[in-house]
């Protein structure tokens, strides 16, 4: 156990060179701020990926047509059908949800003006796979695909263009020769840029009109599972009932978005052990700094180290005192940094878009402090213990 004399006697060391003490904690507040600062960059990286990939739709399964034969030809009846969404639905016991959606190139009429626009014809359940936010009105429902309503959806982008400052719900959106009724307007939860079926001036209509315009096909199926855990099964599952119901010829892209969200993660990960390398540089450059401080104290000690075991301090005395100099040091560098590191996100989450949240782990807290302390204590042990070698008679003819 260290004693209090031992205390008293670091802390008033401490309180003597506040300057040098300070600025050799400088390093040790930059290394314990950074493992903090970069564990919480990092969960709040994962939680962003992670909500966008959510705000696409939640355990997607998606399957398309890539080819029929070796030459990237297409036959008609290797193309997705209803009866296939059927199949998937009856044959996934894990599906929690399944939809198909043919999207084409369309134009709609504006101020006189031809526009190119994407008309989407999807199945009932498409809202509920891909949750997109309705800003007026309703989105389509099973009644509209059952009784196929000219009723009709459009982007927020496109009913902009086509009523600008008024009310886009009731009015009518000719495109060939069939005329639709607006019955909502929505946007993607989560921007896809084109990526997917939706685009900026889209245009989704029940999918049994579409037969007014193309041929009776799905481009795209998805398929829901009911948890996260099940969605490589239900990735399987559905490659093989597409497999069983059509030629070998055939090749169909079964994917799901936790491909996406294992590559967010690597690169999350590698960013992570890089920026954490940087902060352990800074942390042992701290430490050599308390190294060498703690050399030059023991120097300009020498004396008082002398007098100290004339009159009976022990070896093990004087070394825990240099000992816990530098811990003072280190612990006190790494809990102003630790406070720091707590302080930034607490004052940004404000200021960031959405409901996003910044995640700050109690692990990397308690690392930051225990690798911080063990820098003071390691880089500190040399200089402690030079000191509690020297002999009284040679310390105190020191000058």
């Amino acid at each position: 156990m260290i004693g209090s004399e031992t205390w008293q006697v670091a802390l008033d060391a401490l309180r003597a060179n506040k300057v040098k003490a300070f600025l050799t904690m400088l390093g040790v507040v930059i290394g314990s701020a950074c493992i903090v600062l970069v564990v919480t960059v990092a969960l709040s990286g994962k939680q962003y990926i992670l909500a966008q990939i959510e705000g696409v739709g939640a355990n997607i399964v998606y399957a398309e047509l890539v080819r029929s034969g070796a030459k990237d030809s297409m036959v008609h009846s290797d193309e997705l059908s209803l009866p296939d969404m059927e199949a998937v639905r009856a044959g996934v016991p894990q599906a929690a949800e399944a939809a198909g959606t043919l999207d084409i190139p369309q134009t709609v009429v504006v101020k006189g003006v031809e526009r190119p626009v994407a008309l989407v014809g999807v199945t009932e359940g498409f809202q509920r796979i891909r949750n997109l936010v309705v800003l007026r009105g309703r989105f389509l429902d099973a009644d509209d695909n059952s009784s196929r309503s000219k009723n009709c959806v459009i982007t927020q982008d496109l009913s902009d263009l086509l009523f600008p400052a008024e009310d886009p719900v009731g009015r009518s959106v000719r495109m060939g020769e069939l005329s639709f009724t607006v019955v909502g307007v929505f946007r993607e939860r989560v921007a896809t840029f084109g990526q997917s079926e939706i685009h900026r001036e889209s245009v989704v209509i029940p999918f049994p009109l579409m037969n007014y315009y193309t041929a009776d096909f799905i481009s795209v199926l998805y398929v829901q599972a009911a948890r996260p855990e099940d969605v490589q099964s239900v990735t399987r599952q559905v490659e093989q009932v597409l497999r069983s119901r059509h030629r070998s010829e055939a090749v169909y892209l079964v994917q799901n978005l936790t491909s996406l969200l294992d590559a967010a993660k690597n690169i999350s990960y590698a960013l992570t052990i890089i920026l954490l390398l940087i902060a352990f540089i800074a942390l042992v450059i701290s430490g050599i700094g308390i190294m060498n401080i703690m050399l030059v104290t023991v120097s300009e000690r020498t004396r008082e180290i002398g007098i100290r075991k004339a009159i009976g301090a022990r070896r093990k005395e004087i070394l825990s005192q240099f000992l816990l100099e530098a811990f003072l040091i280190s612990g006190t560098g790494g809990v102003i940094g630790i406070v720091l590191a707590v302080m930034i996100p607490v004052i940004i989450e404000p200021l960031l878009p959405g409901n996003l949240t910044v995640p700050i782990s109690g692990l990397s807290i308690a690392v930051a402090f225990l690798v911080s302390c063990f820098t003071g204590v390691l880089f500190g042990y040399l200089p402690a213990d030079r000191a509690a070698r020297l002999q009284p008679t040679e310390s105190l003819r020191y000058e």
